[in-house]
């Protein structure tokens, strides 16, 4: 996951040891509780006795829950992390049994390491990124059957959502089999279909539990809250007819033309189009009812694809509807297929008729992608399959495939069995011969969903899949940092080979130098994941990989023509590994520093791509480190740069060499970050604690800094983005405007998994948020801020953002959140896609309810005092509290509950 540069710094200057530190002087804190779990009658257990029945007794029976209890620091942090911050947690367990064996330990995942841990009963160390061990201490007194002890502890920086407490805790003890405890196992909610996590006390306080720090003011998002937020979008349907998401370039309705059915379906006429090309669109039109008709019967409206003349960009098409039948215009295979599916937009899935009009449209951007990452938690290839139905439906062409970072690789390749035997699963195996380290609330066994990884016939059908939706496939392994999966496995292969006596075998892959003795920790908390790129096996290695997964996009029928290489977020290492000293002093490569071994890195993997006719892209901030000079002419730079902290300024230095900048800034586009301000709602938070699908129309793409007038910070604090020409002393440019020349390429969401551990919470954090992305990347608003290449300074003073331009964006805004509410959002159920319900807002004023909804036309529900569930109508005469929840647009699942006082 790409974190911000203020978080990094926290992560390059831990050391392990300072992660684990525990603190013997304070009081241990412990209760009795009040009331006994159960009757269960067990035998103690003491001294040495545990047994495989009595460990999984404990599994089954201990209750273990997590709380946060300030987010407020203390004059007991520790002031040498960033900031002197801390937070202040408890984990109680309670035994159902008498525990008095010393001899077992507690392995769980924390997302922030513990800076010390109050009384002397209990350790907590840190293993590797985010698993630890709770073992007994010195003073641990046993806990008796019905106590509860807790163990209280301090941890860097703030945890400020509930999901931030990973589950599938598991105890061990001896030479035992692992035991999950069942309490910290995650369940789902029969209503919403999503993860809930009972272990994890609910927040309760907003200044306190829910403020970064003390200038925070950003709004917990109450129903308060959100009601004053979604109370100037009209409910008004209207507004969703004649409407095409994303929005078209031209739309001119026929005047006094009566509506045209659907209902007999489309009489197609492919004239020189093969059904190939276009047949994913007509399945979209199948499910939502409008099938092709019978030709021989004669039914059905006449449906022509014909050619497009002087087509000014990829995917230009036409659409002409009449009462005499449909005409698709294009000159490329995309073009028809968004004319199609244009139409699919604007067919009324109850009636299946479509007004007579003429569309004219081409894209903004060349480049429309969503990225999704599996490496973190695995998710199935069914789950990529319907996303790539969706983006094809949406018009979005590049499937960004994030296959291989720390916590797994995802994709078979041939004569390399360890990358997915041993790098694909995660399970208690602390040597890590069989599986890596559990990470991320994985568990100790490796036969979970979170674990897995595409068969390299899994992969060739992703191809193929995509490419008939016109979407290319952009598969990236990240490295040099992010690799710990890769390093791992190549480990385990090496130590396997070894032991047959197979030293040069043993040592053509190998990626880690195992005499470096560098201390280093990663943003995630790894000591260990970054590539050695003084040593030539990396490179072999690296080219392997690269032949193996071109050779797969060759039996696709798919060119690999664009690999991104991750490049992002090394740690500081090598600097202590004889390996790159050697390699320095040999100075044969043009290397003459330690600090320029990154770069080294990226340029040489691009000429390598760039040997084999594939482009190089990379993260921002790793390509910001190379030469220009150095790489390839052609490469592509993802920008992961907050706005509100000078992220234009990386932007528009890395267009101006004409590279590729693909924009995906965090605070709008990183699709596992909170819809709303709430610690119940999934994903991490370190940009935004609150994107939602209004905040991404809001996107100004092409006047990044021009976004200071409309947002704030993560805190809610508005930022000044100055787009001035900057020198430093020398007359080096700093930053400054983008040349008069210069566009970007294109926009991406992201969806990093690390808290994503389902397909149903996958598809949760990116619909319906990828609507507003595909409305971004391919439609220019009028109301957006025209780039001034002169320079300027942006802020919510400046007014280059007009009143009219804000008038005309809401104006816009009311027409795209009537179109979600009246139809597109029944088009995802249709598709079984389990977006997400909005939370609604609601007030109570003199006894009466009145609540709104994001997206107008979705129904509400109220129930007083646990009663029963009622459609909600306005001004309805209550008693406080109140709970409140949205369904879904086909009536099915059920958004969550929220409180009203």
């Amino acid at each position: 996951m790409k974190i911000k540069v203020i978080v990094s710094a926290v992560a390059l200057a831990l050391s392990v040891g300072a992660c684990s530190k525990q603190n013997e002087s304070e009081e241990t804190a412990s209760v009795i509780s009040p009331t006994e779990q159960s009757t269960l009658v067990s035998q103690p257990v003491n001294g040495s006795d545990f047994t495989q029945a009595s460990l999984n007794q404990i599994g089954e029976t201990l209750d273990i829950s997590y709380r946060v209890v300030t987010n407020v620091p203390d004059g007991h942090c520790d002031q040498n992390t960033v900031d002197g911050r801390c937070f202040l947690a408890e984990i109680d367990l309670t035994s159902q049994v008498d525990i008095d064996n010393k001899d077992w330990a507690i392995y769980y995942s924390q997302m922030r390491p513990i800076q010390s841990i109050v009384g002397d009963e209990f350790t907590i160390t840190r293993i590797q990124g985010d698993l630890h061990k709770i073992a007994p201490a010195a003073g641990f007194s046993g806990i008796k059957k019905g106590q509860t002890k807790t163990i209280q502890f301090r941890g860097e920086l703030w945890q400020l959502s509930e999901t931030d407490a990973m589950p599938n805790y598991y105890i061990v003890a001896d030479d035992l089999e692992p035991v999950i405890i069942g309490s910290t196992q995650v369940a789902v909610d029969s209503e919403t279909g999503m993860e809930v996590r009972p272990y994890v006390s609910a927040f309760t306080d907003s200044d306190t539990q829910y403020k970064r720090r003390e200038t925070d003011k950003l709004e917990w998002a109450t129903t308060e809250v959100l009601y004053r937020n979604n109370l100037n979008t009209p409910v008004d349907a209207s507004l969703a007819e004649n409407t095409i998401l994303p929005t078209p370039s031209k739309v001119s309705l026929k005047i006094d033309a009566k509506p045209v059915s659907l209902k007999d379906g489309l009489k197609l006429e492919l004239n020189d189009v093969s059904l190939e090309a276009v047949d994913a669109a007509l399945q979209r039109l199948a499910r939502i009812g409008v099938g092709q008709s019978d030709a021989e019967i004669g039914r059905g409206i006449s449906t022509a694809l014909l050619p497009l003349t002087a087509p000014s960009a990829k995917g230009e098409y036409r659409l002409d509807i009449s009462s005499n039948g449909i005409k698709v215009f294009a000159a490329d295979d995309a073009g028809f297929s968004y004319g199609l599916a244009s139409l699919a937009a604007l067919v009324d899935v109850d009636t299946l008729t479509v007004n007579p009009l003429l569309v004219e449209d081409a894209p903004r951007y060349d480049f429309r992608g969503m990225h999704i990452d599996v490496s973190r938690n695995f998710h199935s290839k069914q789950l990529v399959l319907d996303l790539l139905d969706q983006m094809a439906a949406y018009k979005l062409n590049k499937l960004h495939l994030h296959m291989a970072d720390d916590e797994g690789w995802r994709l078979e390749i041939a004569d390399l069995p360890e990358l997915t035997e041993v790098g694909s699963k995660r399970c208690h195996d602390l040597n890590e011969d069989t599986c890596l380290l559990p990470q991320l609330g994985s568990g100790p066994f490796s036969n979970t969903k979170v674990n897995g990884y595409y068969s390299k016939a899994d992969y060739i059908e992703i191809l193929q899949y995509a490419a008939a939706r016109q979407i290319q496939v952009i598969p990236s392994m990240d490295m040099p940092g992010h690799s710990r999966a890769a390093i791992k496995s190549m480990e385990a292969r090496y130590r396997k080979l070894m032991a047959q006596d197979k030293a040069a075998e043993a040592n053509e892959y190998l990626l880690s130098d195992s005499q470096d003795k560098t201390v280093y920790s990663s943003i995630q908390y790894y000591n260990d994941n970054t590539l050695n790129v003084c040593m030539e096996s990396t490179f072999t290695f690296i080219d392997k990989v690269i032949d193996e997964i071109a050779k797969m996009h060759q039996q696709a029928g798919v060119p690999l023509n664009l690999y991104h290489i991750g490049a992002d977020e090394t740690a500081g290492a090598w600097l202590e590994s004889p390996v790159c000293k050697a390699f320095i002093a040999n100075n044969d490569k043009g290397v003459t520093n330690m600090q320029d071994l990154g770069a080294y890195f990226i340029e040489r993997t691009s000429k390598l791509l760039a040997a084999k006719g594939i482009e190089a892209a990379g993260w921002s901030d790793g390509m910001s480190h190379t030469r220009p000079e150095n790489m390839p002419k052609q490469v592509q730079s993802n920008i992961w740069d907050v706005v509100a902290h000078g992220g234009h300024k990386r932007a528009h230095t890395q267009a101006n060499l004409n590279w590729q900048a693909v924009l995906g800034q965090p605070e709008v586009l990183y699709f596992d970050f909170p819809y709303e301000a709430d610690p119940k709602e999934h994903g991490y938070y370190w940009a935004s604690r609150n994107t939602n699908s209004q905040k991404i129309h809001s996107f100004m793409a092409g006047n990044l800094p021009a976004n200071a007038e409309q947002w704030t910070d993560i805190e809610a604090l508005p930022f000044e983005a100055d787009d001035m020409l900057k020198k430093d002393e020398a007359g080096k440019i700093i930053s400054g405007p983008l040349k008069a020349s210069i566009r970007f390429a294109g926009i991406q969401g992201q969806l990093w998994s690390e808290t994503v551990r389902s397909d149903d919470v996958a598809e949760y954090m990116m619909f319906p948020r990828l609507m507003m992305l595909a409305e971004r990347a391919w439609h220019k608003p009028e109301w957006e801020v025209p780039y001034q290449y002169q320079g300027a300074v942006y802020n919510q003073q400046s007014g280059y953002f007009t009143k009219e331009m804000r008038q005309a964006q809401a104006k816009d805004w009311h027409r795209v959140a009537n179109t979600l509410g009246a139809k597109e959002l029944l088009k995802l159920d249709k598709a079984g896609i389990a977006y997400r319900v909005p939370t609604p807002g609601a007030v109570i004023n003199d006894g009466k309810l009145f609540a709104n909804v994001i997206f107008p036309g979705l129904s509400i529900e109220y129930r007083d005092a646990k009663g029963q569930w009622q459609a909600y109508s306005d001004g309805v005469t209550v008693t406080a509290p109140v709970e409140v929840r949205v369904i879904a647009a086909d009536g099915k699942r059920k958004g969550r509950i929220l409180v009203v006082n």
